[in-house]
């Protein structure tokens, strides 16, 4: 096994509770990940944000649990088939990380309709693939179309175990079509299809409405106290 040199970064505002701090462990800049290393960190609880690796390490808060989704056990609830069955005529095509310009300026209609004042500026095509994109990681730009019009991009990452949704975008036009929910649902059934064990969905906050979601997918497992257990809905 690799050793892998961590650092400790310092205090910063917390992303995702407010008027709480948060500090995250990494490795240095000068360790050379690959795909293997990240799918063995990803286990680990830890995510990647462009070449940036990181896990939430804060002293008296434990609200960021890392989470996977075992895809052979998953089942659609009633919603998700609901969404299964508006998106049957949905076409997909997977595309590796390259700039396109349909890409960035949907990802800025996306962030526009939804207000987000504490996401990423990307002010640029530079920044925007620094945001999603790696140097060493195999990742995908997943288009989704209805009516022949590109609705939404997921960007997964593909590792040795599972798939990882590192971000999805859609066009506010589509949302009756639950484009996020669909690009889920999709990366569930083609991991089963690749004969993947794991989507990994990010960290999950009880507390926090945007990352809450997250356990409408069941079983969804979380890495509490350094082992993975169930998640209740």
């Amino acid at each position: 096994m690799t050793s892998i040199p961590l650092y400790l970064s310092a205090e910063a505002a917390c992303s995702y509770l407010e008027g709480q701090t948060s500090r995250v462990i990494m490795p240095g800049d000068d360790f050379a990940l690959d795909s293997d290393i990240y799918s063995h960190l990803i286990n680990q609880g830890f995510r990647r944000s462009g070449n940036q690796v990181y896990k939430p390490y804060c002293q008296s808060c434990c609200a960021c649990i890392p989470t996977r989704l075992p895809v052979r056990q998953f089942q659609a609830n009633r919603q998700q088939k609901r969404c299964l069955q508006r998106n049957a005529a949905t076409r997909t095509v997977i595309r590796p990380a390259a700039f396109d310009i349909r890409h960035f300026e949907l990802y800025h209609r996306y962030l526009a309709a939804r207000h987000q004042p504490d996401s990423p500026n990307e002010s640029s095509p530079e920044t925007f693939m620094a945001f999603f994109d790696s140097d060493w990681c195999d990742t995908w730009f997943v288009e989704f179309y209805i009516g022949g019009r590109l609705a939404a991009v997921a960007v997964v990452d593909a590792l040795d175990q599972g798939l990882s949704a590192v971000y999805t975008f859609f066009d506010p036009e589509f949302a009756d079509y639950s484009p996020g929910v669909y690009a889920v649902l999709w990366q569930i059934e083609t991991a089963r299809e690749l004969q993947l064990d794991y989507v990994y969905l990010g960290f999950w906050l009880k507390e926090c409405r945007k990352m809450s979601y997250k356990n409408q997918y069941q079983p969804l497992y979380g890495l509490i106290a350094e082992n993975w257990q169930a998640i209740d809905r």
